[in-house]
């Protein structure tokens, strides 16, 4: 989706109520991870951050099941902080209306093997019409050719299809904001 599109949708759910938000596992595992000695990892860490501590309580925030059980593996510390930073997220019911969607996504759309998990990251934001999923993976989930797909076979589905975005362009579309 354009520039364009992403603004009006910002400004129209502005002003209706807060926007609802779908949040994937990349964003937690940014915010409780170590320090990455990574300059794009850093950089994507610090923008998680900014946007957790000044624009996260402009959404109302959603998670699911399967964002909680990927945020548990790896080191116990960090998977600790984690599923703290989860505490007080709203869980998305795994329904089989959900699961189906997720099956869906996941052989139309082309997903590899071990990228199953982010078709259930689609299948929540959209089933339950979320306004934006917010995530890190711009492999599968985060990236226009994916998104023009997605989008299409949502409109043979009849179903809205959320932002996907990044803490990079959440911050851009606030700033952008009149």
């Amino acid at each position: 989706m354009g520039a364009i599109v992403q603004r009006i949708v910002l400004c129209y759910t502005l002003i209706m109520e807060r926007p609802s938000l779908y949040l994937e596992t990349t964003i937690i595992s940014y915010l409780g991870g170590r320090i990455s000695r990574d300059v794009v990892v850093l950089a994507h860490q610090e923008l998680t951050l900014q946007w957790w501590h000044q624009q996260r309580g402009n959404f109302d925030m959603y998670t699911s099941e399967i964002v909680f059980n990927e945020a548990q593996h790896g080191d116990k510390e960090a998977a600790g902080k984690r599923v703290a930073l989860l505490a007080g997220i709203p869980v998305l019911a795994y329904t089989p209306d959900v699961e189906r969607l997720a099956r869906r996504y996941y052989e139309e759309l082309s997903f590899p093997e071990k990228a199953l998990a982010d078709s259930f990251h689609l299948a929540f934001a959209i089933h339950y019409s979320l306004d934006y999923l917010l995530t890190w993976n711009c492999r599968h989930l985060a990236n226009e050719i994916l998104q023009r797909r997605l989008v299409k076979l949502n409109e043979s589905l009849q179903l809205a299809t959320p932002l996907i975005v990044t803490p990079e362009e959440l911050i851009a579309l606030s700033e952008e904001e009149p």
